[in-house]
Protein backbone atom coordinates (compact mmCIF):
# COMPACT_ATOMS: atom_id res chain seq x y z
CA UNK A 1 0.00 0.00 0.00
CA UNK A 2 1.25 4.30 -0.82
CA UNK A 3 1.84 5.90 1.82
CA UNK A 4 0.79 8.93 0.72
CA UNK A 5 4.29 11.76 1.25
CA UNK A 6 5.98 9.17 2.65
CA UNK A 7 9.58 9.55 1.92
CA UNK A 8 12.93 7.91 3.18
CA UNK A 9 13.75 10.64 5.64
CA UNK A 10 13.34 7.80 8.81
CA UNK A 11 16.18 6.23 7.15
CA UNK A 12 18.94 6.12 10.20
CA UNK A 13 16.68 7.39 12.19
CA UNK A 14 15.74 4.68 15.51
CA UNK A 15 12.17 3.81 15.91
CA UNK A 16 10.87 1.64 19.07
CA UNK A 17 7.63 -0.20 18.31
CA UNK A 18 5.92 -1.98 21.14
CA UNK A 19 3.52 -5.05 20.30
CA UNK A 20 6.25 -5.41 17.30
CA UNK A 21 5.78 -9.32 17.32
CA UNK A 22 2.87 -9.80 15.32
CA UNK A 23 -0.17 -7.84 13.67
CA UNK A 24 -0.29 -4.19 12.92
CA UNK A 25 3.08 -3.84 14.82
CA UNK A 26 5.19 -6.25 12.50
CA UNK A 27 3.62 -5.10 9.51
CA UNK A 28 4.72 -1.37 10.46
CA UNK A 29 8.40 -3.06 11.15
CA UNK A 30 8.25 -4.26 8.08
CA UNK A 31 7.41 -1.03 6.44
CA UNK A 32 9.95 1.12 8.09
CA UNK A 33 12.81 -1.41 8.11
CA UNK A 34 12.17 -1.19 4.29
CA UNK A 35 12.71 2.40 4.69
CA UNK A 36 16.23 2.09 6.56
CA UNK A 37 14.92 2.86 9.83
CA UNK A 38 16.70 1.48 12.46
CA UNK A 39 14.24 -0.74 14.59
CA UNK A 40 14.03 -1.62 18.49
CA UNK A 41 11.63 -4.23 18.29
CA UNK A 42 9.32 -4.65 21.63
CA UNK A 43 7.42 -7.35 22.45
CA UNK A 44 5.93 -9.68 25.63
CA UNK A 45 7.69 -13.39 24.25
CA UNK A 46 11.25 -13.43 23.75
CA UNK A 47 11.18 -16.42 21.54
CA UNK A 48 8.21 -14.41 19.07
CA UNK A 49 9.41 -11.14 18.86
CA UNK A 50 12.97 -12.80 17.91
CA UNK A 51 11.18 -14.64 15.31
CA UNK A 52 9.38 -11.60 14.28
CA UNK A 53 12.86 -10.47 13.52
CA UNK A 54 14.11 -12.90 11.84
CA UNK A 55 11.21 -12.62 9.20
CA UNK A 56 12.13 -8.82 8.78
CA UNK A 57 15.79 -9.61 8.19
CA UNK A 58 15.21 -12.29 5.84
CA UNK A 59 12.58 -9.94 3.43
CA UNK A 60 15.10 -6.81 4.04
CA UNK A 61 18.50 -8.29 4.44
CA UNK A 62 19.99 -5.02 5.47
CA UNK A 63 17.33 -4.13 7.80
CA UNK A 64 19.07 -2.99 11.27
CA UNK A 65 16.84 -4.74 14.08
CA UNK A 66 17.09 -5.36 17.86
CA UNK A 67 14.86 -6.65 20.21
CA UNK A 68 13.30 -5.64 23.58
CA UNK A 69 11.31 -8.14 26.05
CA UNK A 70 9.00 -6.18 27.82
CA UNK A 71 5.37 -6.99 28.98
CA UNK A 72 3.37 -4.23 29.44
CA UNK A 73 1.31 -5.74 32.26
CA UNK A 74 4.09 -5.16 34.27
CA UNK A 75 4.84 -1.42 35.90
CA UNK A 76 8.23 -2.96 36.52
CA UNK A 77 9.02 -4.98 33.55
CA UNK A 78 8.34 -1.25 31.88
CA UNK A 79 10.69 0.54 34.36
CA UNK A 80 13.58 -2.16 33.65
CA UNK A 81 13.43 -0.94 29.99
CA UNK A 82 12.96 2.25 30.36
CA UNK A 83 16.41 2.25 32.23
CA UNK A 84 17.90 -0.03 29.73
CA UNK A 85 17.53 2.03 26.80
CA UNK A 86 18.57 5.14 28.62
CA UNK A 87 21.73 2.91 29.21
CA UNK A 88 22.76 1.89 25.78
CA UNK A 89 20.89 4.34 23.34
CA UNK A 90 21.96 8.16 23.48
CA UNK A 91 18.63 9.50 21.48
CA UNK A 92 15.28 8.19 20.08
CA UNK A 93 13.74 9.71 17.21
CA UNK A 94 10.26 7.93 17.16
CA UNK A 95 8.30 5.74 19.93
CA UNK A 96 5.58 4.13 17.96
CA UNK A 97 2.90 2.59 20.89
CA UNK A 98 1.26 -0.09 19.29
CA UNK A 99 0.77 -2.97 21.88
CA UNK A 100 -3.04 -3.75 23.02
CA UNK A 101 -5.55 -6.23 23.74
CA UNK A 102 -9.06 -6.85 24.40
CA UNK A 103 -9.91 -9.54 27.11
CA UNK A 104 -13.37 -10.37 27.66
CA UNK A 105 -13.41 -11.23 30.89
CA UNK A 106 -12.27 -9.16 33.83
CA UNK A 107 -8.60 -9.80 34.80
CA UNK A 108 -5.64 -8.01 36.18
CA UNK A 109 -2.23 -7.35 36.18
CA UNK A 110 0.59 -8.38 38.40
CA UNK A 111 0.06 -4.47 40.04
CA UNK A 112 -3.42 -5.13 40.23
CA UNK A 113 -4.75 -3.02 37.37
CA UNK A 114 -7.84 -4.27 35.13
CA UNK A 115 -5.64 -5.96 32.64
CA UNK A 116 -7.08 -3.94 29.31
CA UNK A 117 -6.32 -0.88 31.46
CA UNK A 118 -2.86 -2.05 32.13
CA UNK A 119 -1.59 -3.07 29.33
CA UNK A 120 -4.07 -0.44 26.39
CA UNK A 121 -3.11 2.81 28.58
CA UNK A 122 -0.37 2.59 31.48
CA UNK A 123 1.33 0.64 28.99
CA UNK A 124 1.44 3.49 26.64
CA UNK A 125 1.99 6.11 29.20
CA UNK A 126 4.42 4.79 31.45
CA UNK A 127 7.00 3.86 28.28
CA UNK A 128 6.14 7.17 27.14
CA UNK A 129 7.76 9.05 30.14
CA UNK A 130 9.91 6.77 30.54
CA UNK A 131 11.98 7.10 27.06
CA UNK A 132 11.51 11.20 27.22
CA UNK A 133 14.89 11.76 27.91
CA UNK A 134 16.11 10.10 24.75
CA UNK A 135 13.14 11.47 22.87
CA UNK A 136 14.21 14.77 24.04
CA UNK A 137 17.74 14.13 22.84
CA UNK A 138 16.81 13.51 19.03
CA UNK A 139 16.66 16.82 16.73
CA UNK A 140 13.04 16.30 16.09
CA UNK A 141 11.20 13.32 17.41
CA UNK A 142 7.62 12.16 17.16
CA UNK A 143 5.36 10.05 19.55
CA UNK A 144 2.81 7.88 17.62
CA UNK A 145 -0.20 6.38 19.89
CA UNK A 146 -2.24 3.20 17.93
CA UNK A 147 -5.72 4.47 18.87
CA UNK A 148 -9.31 3.46 17.67
CA UNK A 149 -12.38 4.48 16.31
CA UNK A 150 -13.54 1.65 19.29
CA UNK A 151 -13.38 5.20 21.43
CA UNK A 152 -16.87 6.17 20.41
CA UNK A 153 -18.33 3.32 22.49
CA UNK A 154 -16.28 4.60 25.74
CA UNK A 155 -17.86 4.30 29.06
CA UNK A 156 -15.87 7.37 30.71
CA UNK A 157 -16.32 7.20 34.83
CA UNK A 158 -13.18 8.29 36.71
CA UNK A 159 -14.54 6.66 39.67
CA UNK A 160 -14.58 3.23 37.56
CA UNK A 161 -11.67 3.33 35.36
CA UNK A 162 -10.87 -0.23 36.54
CA UNK A 163 -14.20 -1.45 35.69
CA UNK A 164 -14.99 -2.98 39.20
CA UNK A 165 -18.56 -2.04 39.53
CA UNK A 166 -21.76 -3.84 37.47
CA UNK A 167 -21.19 -6.48 34.75
CA UNK A 168 -17.93 -6.51 32.98
CA UNK A 169 -18.10 -5.22 29.31
CA UNK A 170 -14.88 -6.44 26.96
CA UNK A 171 -15.36 -4.13 24.36
CA UNK A 172 -16.57 -1.22 26.79
CA UNK A 173 -13.27 -1.65 28.40
CA UNK A 174 -11.51 -1.94 25.12
CA UNK A 175 -13.30 1.46 23.53
CA UNK A 176 -12.41 3.15 27.05
CA UNK A 177 -8.62 2.54 26.69
CA UNK A 178 -8.58 3.69 23.26
CA UNK A 179 -10.32 6.66 24.25
CA UNK A 180 -7.83 7.34 27.20
CA UNK A 181 -5.09 6.55 24.88
CA UNK A 182 -6.37 9.56 22.76
CA UNK A 183 -6.68 11.86 25.56
CA UNK A 184 -3.18 11.02 27.18
CA UNK A 185 -1.77 12.06 23.09
CA UNK A 186 -3.67 15.68 23.92
CA UNK A 187 -2.44 16.35 27.39
CA UNK A 188 0.94 15.22 26.45
CA UNK A 189 1.47 17.59 23.57
CA UNK A 190 0.25 20.25 25.27
CA UNK A 191 2.97 19.35 27.88
CA UNK A 192 5.23 19.18 24.87
CA UNK A 193 4.65 22.53 23.51
CA UNK A 194 7.46 24.52 22.79
CA UNK A 195 9.80 21.03 22.33
CA UNK A 196 10.93 19.55 19.27
CA UNK A 197 8.17 16.04 19.88
CA UNK A 198 4.84 16.44 18.95
CA UNK A 199 2.62 13.49 19.88
CA UNK A 200 -0.61 12.22 17.94
CA UNK A 201 -2.83 9.20 17.71
CA UNK A 202 -4.50 7.32 15.48
CA UNK A 203 -7.37 4.84 14.05
CA UNK A 204 -5.46 1.65 11.98
CA UNK A 205 -8.89 0.58 10.85
CA UNK A 206 -10.56 -2.95 11.25
CA UNK A 207 -7.80 -5.15 10.67
CA UNK A 208 -7.31 -8.74 9.98
CA UNK A 209 -4.86 -9.59 13.46
CA UNK A 210 -4.98 -11.86 16.33
CA UNK A 211 -7.25 -9.18 18.19
CA UNK A 212 -9.78 -10.43 20.68
CA UNK A 213 -8.46 -13.98 20.89
CA UNK A 214 -6.62 -13.73 23.82
CA UNK A 215 -10.12 -14.86 25.41
CA UNK A 216 -12.09 -17.65 24.39
CA UNK A 217 -15.44 -17.25 23.36
CA UNK A 218 -18.34 -15.43 21.39
CA UNK A 219 -16.14 -12.26 20.56
CA UNK A 220 -13.16 -14.84 19.31
CA UNK A 221 -15.38 -16.82 17.47
CA UNK A 222 -16.81 -13.24 15.64
CA UNK A 223 -13.61 -11.98 15.00
CA UNK A 224 -12.74 -14.84 13.57
CA UNK A 225 -15.50 -14.84 11.16
CA UNK A 226 -15.38 -11.73 9.98
CA UNK A 227 -11.75 -11.78 9.80
CA UNK A 228 -11.49 -12.12 6.06
CA UNK A 229 -13.41 -9.23 5.72
CA UNK A 230 -10.70 -7.14 7.65
CA UNK A 231 -8.18 -4.92 6.23
CA UNK A 232 -4.71 -6.82 6.11
CA UNK A 233 -2.16 -5.87 8.62
CA UNK A 234 -0.22 -3.81 6.01
CA UNK A 235 -2.87 -1.74 5.50
CA UNK A 236 -3.96 -1.16 9.21
CA UNK A 237 0.08 0.06 9.77
CA UNK A 238 -0.30 2.77 7.10
CA UNK A 239 -1.41 5.20 9.22
CA UNK A 240 1.03 4.35 11.57
CA UNK A 241 3.76 4.22 9.43
CA UNK A 242 2.89 7.79 7.59
CA UNK A 243 2.92 9.39 11.77
CA UNK A 244 5.81 8.28 11.93
CA UNK A 245 7.38 9.37 8.66
CA UNK A 246 5.95 11.99 6.54
CA UNK A 247 7.37 15.66 6.59
CA UNK A 248 4.11 17.30 6.18
CA UNK A 249 3.92 16.55 9.27
CA UNK A 250 6.57 18.50 10.92
CA UNK A 251 5.37 20.40 13.89
CA UNK A 252 1.47 18.69 14.16
CA UNK A 253 0.82 17.79 17.38
CA UNK A 254 -2.23 16.33 19.79
CA UNK A 255 -4.05 15.46 16.27
CA UNK A 256 -6.02 12.24 15.70
CA UNK A 257 -5.92 10.49 12.32
CA UNK A 258 -7.52 7.77 9.99
CA UNK A 259 -6.37 6.52 6.47
CA UNK A 260 -3.53 9.05 6.67
CA UNK A 261 -5.57 11.79 7.42
CA UNK A 262 -6.21 14.04 10.21
CA UNK A 263 -10.38 13.30 11.49
CA UNK A 264 -12.18 14.62 14.14
CA UNK A 265 -12.62 11.61 17.42
CA UNK A 266 -15.69 11.58 19.10
CA UNK A 267 -16.13 15.11 22.04
CA UNK A 268 -15.20 13.24 24.82
CA UNK A 269 -11.95 12.93 23.49
CA UNK A 270 -11.39 16.80 23.53
CA UNK A 271 -11.87 17.45 26.59
CA UNK A 272 -8.48 18.86 28.07
CA UNK A 273 -10.08 18.68 31.83
CA UNK A 274 -10.61 14.83 31.19
CA UNK A 275 -7.05 15.17 29.56
CA UNK A 276 -5.48 16.08 32.67
CA UNK A 277 -7.59 14.47 34.78
CA UNK A 278 -6.32 11.40 33.36
CA UNK A 279 -2.83 12.37 33.70
CA UNK A 280 -2.78 12.80 36.94
CA UNK A 281 -4.28 9.92 38.12
CA UNK A 282 -2.08 7.94 35.69
CA UNK A 283 0.97 9.27 37.08
CA UNK A 284 -0.42 8.51 40.89
CA UNK A 285 -1.05 4.91 39.83
CA UNK A 286 2.74 4.28 38.47
CA UNK A 287 4.04 6.28 41.42
CA UNK A 288 5.06 9.44 39.38
CA UNK A 289 4.55 13.58 40.11
CA UNK A 290 1.58 14.29 38.31
CA UNK A 291 3.64 18.22 37.56
CA UNK A 292 5.83 18.58 34.39
CA UNK A 293 7.01 15.70 32.60
CA UNK A 294 9.10 13.14 34.87
CA UNK A 295 11.19 10.19 34.20
CA UNK A 296 10.92 7.31 36.06
CA UNK A 297 13.54 6.07 38.14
Amino acid sequence: MTIPGAIDGISGRTVLVTGASSGIGLAACGALARMGARLIMVGRNREKTTAAADRIRATTPDARVDIERCDLASLEDMRILGRRLRSRLDHLDVLLNNAGAMHTTRKETADGFEMTYGVNHLGYFLPTLALLPLLRNAPSARIVNVASNAHRAARLDFDDLQMQRGRYSGWTAYGTSKLLNILFTRELARRLQGSAITANSLHPGVVRTGFAHNDPGWMSLAWRLLSPFHASPAAGAATSVFLCTDPSLDGNSGRYYARCREKAPRAAACRDDHARRLWDISAAQVGLPAAGLPTPA
